[in-house]
């Protein structure tokens, strides 16, 4: 339809250029002169179509916008060299009036063809992004500032060669028929209605090109900004899509190259700081043996939670996936406090005397305070802060009786809220030296009766909708399954379990 339109278009402009230019065709009949010129393009478009798909769309897409403009530009050509004949042939005009139909046929035809080159670079550009493809880059292609300096060359030349027509075919019969100044205002007259013709539609057809091409650069510049800002927020596996072999090609072709080195560091980074973690965590383990698979258990109730809460509107922003994920890693340093507590407490069997509980309670400082030589080196961004906070505030309660520091509600920071349940929860369910393992309905109703009092009746309500889930990874993650070394952590809730 574009190639159609444009078709049509230099059909049209061509009946009234051709009608100024070509004295002959003024004389002669109007009507068969558009219904030639009409007749010609429509001929045009439609041996386009047909050659469409064999010659642009059956070739790589880097070489289809050139493709495109060669058989566009060979079309208007063969169509400028009929109407640049027909006035010579069917009305005897002479051959230089023909060649300024042709000359002025083939401007507009580079034009359009220009135009519809830059529209095939767009489309190949869109279809490529959203099949997630990329062009393969070669060393040789035609840079952007060459296209942009024939392009502009080209409308200068062409520009200049049909006012040029206009003028000296205006001043040739000014000359020729000159019959005084009469005659002389009347000729001025109509140069001046030609030159304004003829400038327009350049005028219009360079605004064209030039919107088309302001249109691509648009739409690679926002290709690389997007996805500039997309990394910006994290999202490290985004990628510019490389759509052109140009320069803009090499510049996302570059962007991609860096993003996926900083995706590998980031990566790097991250196992450093789950290893570091879980190697934290593990050196608690070994302070106690009866705990099992707790750190995993707790880890995934902790995700589980999070992951139904963040729906709250007042978490929206908080509970960020990023988040998410670092207080399910951040969740097995919980109890690293427990290497600082006695092993004559730590390891007693049977209930602990309220003077072992003080000492007990201490292991939440004890956690904090060895993570803060840390943090101090590593600033308050550090993946550690988080553990820090769930480590001195997973014994706290939402009604300010927990322990170290006795704050409530929303005072406390929710990753010890989060922590609180999922502790308690796993420490009813696991057997203990000092007691039997709880039934899920058993240690169910207790979490019930906790809430408002010990834990926050928002997550208790995610508890109750997430119960089965909490049973499957009871299930999976059973007391013993010890993966890789790392899976036993805590008896945190001695006091609270009996």
């Amino acid at each position: 339809m574009r190639s159609l339109l444009y078709s049509m278009l230099t059909a049209g402009l061509i009946a009234f250029y051709g009608g100024r230019v070509c004295p002959v065709i003024q004389a002669a009949s109007i009507g068969n002169w558009i219904f030639f010129l009409v007749s010609t393009f429509l001929a045009v478009a439609g041996l386009r179509a047909l050659l469409l798909h064999r010659i642009v769309l059956a070739k790589s897409d880097d070489a289809q916008p050139q493709k495109q403009f060669i058989l566009d530009l060979f079309l208007f050509f063969l169509g400028g060299i009929a109407t640049g004949l027909y006035p010579v042939m069917a009305y005897g005009s002479p051959a230089a009036n023909g060649l300024k139909v042709f000359v002025g046929s083939l401007s507009l035809g580079f034009f359009f063809s220009v135009e519809l080159a830059l529209h095939r670079e767009r489309l190949v550009a869109i279809n490529a992004c959203r099949s997630g493809a990329s062009l393969q880059m070669s060393s040789r292609y035609f840079p952007v500032t060459r296209k942009f300096a024939f392009i502009a060359g080209a409308c200068v030349v062409f520009t200049a060669l049909i006012i040029s027509a206009v003028v000296v075919k205006d001043l040739y019969e000014n000359i020729s028929l000159s019959a005084g100044p009469e005659f002389w205002s009347r000729s001025l007259y109509w140069i001046a209605i030609d030159l304004f013709f003829v400038i327009s539609c350049f005028a219009g057809l360079v605004i064209l090109v030039i919107s088309s091409y302001a249109r691509n650069l648009r739409l690679f510049f926002n290709y690389q900004t997007q996805t500039m800002e997309a990394v910006s927020q994290g999202d490290l596996s985004s990628r510019v899509p490389v759509v052109t072999n140009d320069e803009f090609g090499f510049i996302a072709q570059g962007t991609n190259s860096m993003i996926h080195a900083l995706a590998e560091r980031t990566s790097d980074l991250k196992r450093t700081q789950e290893v570091t973690i879980m190697a934290l965590a593990s050196l608690a383990e070994t302070r106690d043996n009866e705990t099992g698979a707790h750190i995993l258990r707790t880890q995934r109730y902790v995700k589980e939670l999070a992951e139904w809460i963040k729906g709250v509107p007042q978490y929206t922003d908080l509970l960020t996936p990023q988040y998410i994920d670092l207080l399910y890693h951040s969740a097995p340093l919980h109890d690293i406090g427990k290497v600082g507590v006695p092993d004559s407490i730590l390891l007693k069997p049977g209930p602990l005397t309220p003077e072992e509980f003080e000492i007990m309670k201490k292991h939440v400082v004890y956690g904090h305070e060895a993570l803060q030589v840390a943090v101090d080196r590593l600033g308050d961004s550090s993946f550690l802060k988080l553990a820090q906070a769930i480590a001195l505030n997973h014994h706290e309660k939402w009604d300010g009786s927990g322990y170290v520091r006795g704050i409530k509600g929303e005072d406390i920071p929710l990753s010890g809220r989060i922590m609180a349940l999922a502790d308690v929860y796993d420490a009813l369910i696991s057997s203990r030296v000092y007691k039997p393992a709880f039934s899920h309905e058993k240690a169910r109703k207790v979490i019930i009766a906790g809430k408002g009092a010990h834990f926050d009746p928002l997550l208790v309500d995610a508890f109750l909708a997430l119960e089965q889930r909490f049973i499957a990874i009871a299930k999976e993650f059973q007391d013993g399954k010890r993966l890789k070394g790392i899976e036993k952590s805590d008896v945190s809730m001695r006091q609270a379990s009996t």
